[in-house]
């Protein structure tokens, strides 16, 4: 049976409807970076998922080419991820989404290095006829956050984002959404396939210990 990170990394992927903190190890990804509204049609949010799931395919069947990565074994691809963020501000302006900026992901199997990417690149474009050069590789490591599962609409984000915010300042954290600490999603439906009010998305975001203030003697 093909491995499924989803299932084996379920504090991960499938945390419960209610806030909790987490701490994300360091993981390898295949990344595209982009802006603007990922409701436009055919924007570059919709072309980064194409992208990806381009990728995503040729390295997971490599096993039946010529191409054999070192500690290959069967698995099911994960889900789509992305980071967002907007230039000045520490949150997500919803009304705003044409200024939103993403770094769309897909989690790779740790056997997969940069050389197997390139060689994946190499091949889907060969295949594909599309240019996939801005496909990198990413390694990046969350370390401490607060999740939740987030049910229905991504307009009604900020409901879900209030209450991970107050879980974490009565657990002597603070958000800490920085440059290089963002604002993360992973989806767990499809929203052509689902119906709006049961969609599924983990929203995560990176905390810090408050520091705590020495009382004067």
């Amino acid at each position: 049976m093909a491995f499924d990170y989803k299932k084996e990394y379920k504090e991960f992927y499938m945390p419960k409807n209610k806030p909790a903190i987490v701490t994300i190890p360091k993981m390898n990804y295949i990344a595209v970076r982009g802006k603007g509204n990922p409701n436009e049609e055919g924007g570059e949010y919709q072309r980064s998922i194409e992208l990806l799931y381009g990728i995503a395919y040729t390295i997971k069947m490599s096993y039946k080419g010529s191409h054999k990565i070192k500690g290959f074994f069967e698995y099911v691809v994960p889900p789509l991820e992305g980071f967002w963020w907007q230039n000045g501000s520490d949150g997500m302006d919803y009304g705003h989404k044409e200024n939103f900026k993403f770094i769309s992901i897909i989690r790779l199997p740790d056997f997969v290095t940069k050389e197997d990417l390139e060689w994946a690149i190499e091949e889907a474009t060969k295949k594909k006829k599309k240019d996939f050069s801005t496909v990198d590789f990413l390694t990046y490591e969350e370390g401490d956050c607060v999740q939740c599962m987030h049910l229905g609409s991504y307009d009604n984000e900020p409901e879900t984002i209030r209450q991970m915010e107050e879980y974490a300042n009565a657990n002597g954290y603070e958000i800490d959404i920085t440059d290089t600490r963002y604002h993360h999603e992973i989806y767990l439906s499809d929203p052509r396939k689902c119906d709006v009010g049961k969609l599924k998305t983990v929203i995560r975001h990176p905390v810090k210990r408050k520091q705590k203030i020495l009382e004067k003697k």
